[in-house]
């Protein structure tokens, strides 16, 4: 159980990442809903920042997981998440006006959370 736990964190996070972008980025952008502009950066910079972060650590965390077996036994792999996750969560609620991107960080936690316990 855990370890298929360990391994649905990291791969929740890259392909919660990729829809964000696809959703948030590239959707909007294709179809010219933002009016260009300074706000229309910050907000196309923010995001995607966001989303390839998620990708990014997502990836890595599955590399790691499925080259170096012994490291999903290892606390200090899932506490680090956590605390990148934290971090996604006050970035999502502290910037972000879509409540979807608050609810993935909180069910990323929640994984985490569930992964840390089945150690």
């Amino acid at each position: 159980m855990h370890v298929f736990l360990v391994r649905a964190v990291f791969g929740w996070m890259a392909l919660s990442g990729a829809l964000h972008f696809l959703a948030d980025v590239a959707s909007q952008y294709i179809r010219r809903i933002r009016v260009p502009g300074p706000e229309t950066t910050l907000y196309y910079g923010l995001h995607t920042a966001y989303a390839w972060g998620h990708i990014a650590f997502g990836a890595l965390g599955l590399y790691l997981v499925t080259r170096a077996t012994p490291v999903m036994d290892e606390r200090r792999l899932l506490l680090m998440s956590g605390v990148v996750a934290l971090g996604w969560l006050a970035i999502a609620m502290g910037f972000m006006e879509y409540w979807q991107p608050k609810a993935n960080a909180v069910v990323l936690c929640a994984m985490i959370v569930a992964a840390l316990l089945t150690r």
